[in-house]
């Protein structure tokens, strides 16, 4: 069995498909188009992969590449052509979001496998949708170029081979992705074998839900699904008549405070419609509708999905005198769940069993096996699934039990630890809480946890921290005794899926976050580091708009006017040597033939692009449309927004475009300034 990487590009006129053997040198390129005919070659490749059992890999290949390469497989024999597989290719990117399942081909049907790596890493959830493009700036790739022509443009024969040069780009792009994601294809590999069932494109999330669903159905088959007019659905548990709050708070939920006794009655004495901010009334809210309040010095938040509280902009630092405690409660959600008999409505409280069953099966094997890593899974992915109107786990009453006790039930902790003299709550999230206390006061935390694990049958973690440089409870720098660094948000810059940073979101300028650890941790002097800083990646910034907007690059000029025409010149030209009249532009600005005022002359850039902050160059904006109100009013031209305002950049979407003698390093200082200065020493 072998893999071959794959990408394929259509245009009106041309269609092409190129493939690579993982790890060598073993190149095909197919072509269908108005100057050459590779279908029967094509046909006979494919027919070969399958004789040998191989497998296909690529880019959302499941939802469009696939889909295309079958039609074109399965119609090859009553005359394909270029424009017949360019109205096919069009007709999948026209179908809505809704209907996204509407072309894809079911594995049985499939030629040859496919592996998507984009279905794998969950990029077709919206909150973590992801382009390639965005995966190469972030594997730091060479080039980023984006598609070089309009999609449905007729091209030359020399726009052709362009686009020949970018189809093998994404094909070495997809299989450098490949390399990064070997850890994730074995595990599938591993457990699919295991379980009998094809798990290869699935994400991490569905992995366990599945698998828990798979329990359940073993033990009340029927459980989790019906069928209706031969279709699968999932059963659910609905509640129109509203969710009332206060009677799915625990018994146990109990305070000496007034402050928190207040936050309690708040939740026991509302009832709501659903679990979106917009469809209810909810107590005294922010916008995000999370109650606020200070307790004990510190903000908390309190909302319908968890709790957060930190003390902002400090540094704590753990003396001889003075350490730093983190309680984390193991397994927080599942382990509520399993202790307290909690469950979805329609499953009974075998759900309860199989949580506890899974639980206790998991501690049998290392955290390298596949088997322990889906275990995991499943504890963890079931409870999320429980808002998901497509899931067998549906029930928003089971959602709300979970997090609203969760939150208060962490809170009685933390009010018999607010007892505790010289004690300092530094933050408190969803599943534990950091503080800081004299070492001579050790002993009353751990009577408090131990008070607290008797109570709610639930177990505490503990980590000792030498110190945390903390900007919000979203983002720090937590240094464990051991020296282990811990980051989060605007301070992290490592590759750490669930822990640090992901592959969808935003690597760009990571000297920024590098710099600052150099300060705070090291006290290394800002400049001096990023000066000496010998990465051009980590000084990449990526900007990108979706398909109504236009980035362009801006170069100073000057806007004269000719008998109703607009011409702009560079800035250092003090008129064209033309007869002016004096005329009146769309700004109502009157001009002389001699005249000039303050314009940009634009050039337009690819809708996602690398660059850096220069100290020549242009500077960049997007455009985009008005909005519904602008359009009322009359505009019709796009809305023209700075992008790193006041800063010049240059682009270089082919990093040999970067030249370390023109980086304005004022920047990346300013930068690292703001998230370091802004942070003073915890009394």
């Amino acid at each position: 069995m072998t893999d071959y990487i794959y990408d394929i590009e259509c245009y009106p006129n041309i269609f092409t498909l190129a493939a690579k053997e993982h790890g060598v040198e073993n190149r095909r390129l197919f072509e269908i188009s108005t100057r050459q005919n590779d279908l029967v070659a094509m046909v006979d490749w494919f027919r070969n992969r399958y004789a040998y059992q191989d497998r296909m890999v690529g880019f959302n290949v499941i939802h469009y590449d696939y889909p295309v390469v079958h039609y074109i497989l399965q119609n090859g024999k009553i005359g394909i052509n270029a424009e017949r597989i360019y109205n096919k290719s069009k007709s999948i990117i026209d179908t809505p979001w809704t209907r996204r399942f509407d072309h894809v081909i079911w594995d049985s049907d499939q030629w040859v496998p496919q592996i998507d790596l984009f279905k794998i890493h969950h990029f077709d959830n919206s909150s973590r949708r992801t382009s390639l493009k965005v995966i190469e700036f972030n594997m730091h790739c060479w080039n980023v170029d984006d598609l070089p022509y309009p999609p449905g443009t007729v091209l030359t024969p020399e726009q052709m081979d362009n686009l020949i040069h970018y189809n093998w780009n994404d094909v070495d792009a997809t299989e450098m992705f490949l390399d990064q994601s070997a850890e994730q294809i074995a595990f599938r590999e591993e457990l699919s074998i295991a379980e009998k069932v094809n798990v290869m494109n699935h994400n991490d999330t569905k992995i366990g839900k599945d698998y828990f669903a798979r329990e359940l159905e073993k033990v009340s088959k029927g459980s989790c699904w019906y069928y209706e007019d031969k279709k699968r659905k999932p059963r659910q548990t609905h509640h129109p008549e509203g969710i009332d709050l206060g009677s799915v708070i625990f018994p146990i939920v109990k305070f000496e405070r007034p402050d928190f006794e207040y936050i309690r009655n708040c939740f026991a004495n509302t009832t709501i419609r659903s679990t979106k901010v917009k469809d209810n009334t909810f107590f005294d809210h922010d916008k995000k509708g999370n109650m606020e309040a200070v307790i004990g010095g510190v903000p908390f938040e309190f909302g319908l999905g968890g709790i957060h509280a930190s003390v902002k902009n400090k540094i704590v630092i753990a003396d001889e005198d003075h350490t730093i405690i983190d309680l984390d409660v193991t397994s927080y959600y599942p382990m509520l769940a399993i202790v307290n008999k909690v469950f979805p409505e329609h499953l009974s409280v075998t759900y309860c069993e199989i949580y506890a069953r899974l639980f206790e099966q998991r501690k049998q094997y290392t955290k390298k096996q596949a088997a322990n890593k889906m275990l995991k899974l499943a504890l963890n992915g079931v409870y999320g699934d429980s808002g998901n109107a497509y899931s067998p786990f549906y029930d928003q009453k089971y959602m709300m039990t979970t997090t609203i006790n969760g939150q208060l039930m962490l809170c009685m902790l933390a009010e018999q630890l607010m007892k505790i003299p010289s004690l300092q709550l530094i933050q408190l999230n969803t599943d534990g809480m950091t503080m800081r206390v004299r070492r001579d006061q050790e002993h009353n935390v751990k009577a408090m946890a131990d008070w607290w694990q008797q109570v709610t049958k639930l177990s505490l973690e503990e980590v000792r921290y030498s110190r945390m440089f903390i900007r919000d409870v979203n983002n720090y720098i937590a240094e464990k005794e051991d020296g282990e660094l811990k980051r989060k948000g605007t301070y992290g810059y490592e590759l750490n899926p669930g822990i640090e940073m992901d592959w969808h979101q935003n690597f760009s300028a990571l000297i920024v976050p590098k710099a600052a650890e150099a300060a705070l941790v090291r006290g290394e002097d800002i400049r001096t580091f990023i000066e000496n800083h010998d990465n051009a990646f980590d000084f990449m910034l990526r900007a990108k708009v979706d398909k109504s907007s236009r980035l362009i690059l801006g170069v100073p000029g000057r806007l004269w006017c000719y008998k109703d025409e607009y011409i702009v010149t560079p800035a250092d030209i003090e008129y064209p040597e033309i007869e002016f009249e004096e005329v009146t532009t769309k700004k109502h600005i009157k001009l002389a033939h001699d005249q000039g005022i303050d314009a940009y002359v634009d050039t337009p850039l690819q809708s996602i692009i690398r660059y850096y902050i220069s100290t020549e160059g242009g500077y960049l904006f997007k455009l985009m449309p008005p909005t519904p109100k602008q359009r009322i009013d009359g505009r019709k031209h796009p809305r023209r927004i700075g992008i790193d305002v006041d800063w010049k950049i240059r682009e270089c979407s082919d990093i040999r475009n970067a030249s370390p003698w023109t980086v304005d390093y004022d920047y990346y200082v300013a930068e690292a300034e703001k998230v370091v200065n802004i942070l003073k020493e915890m009394e």
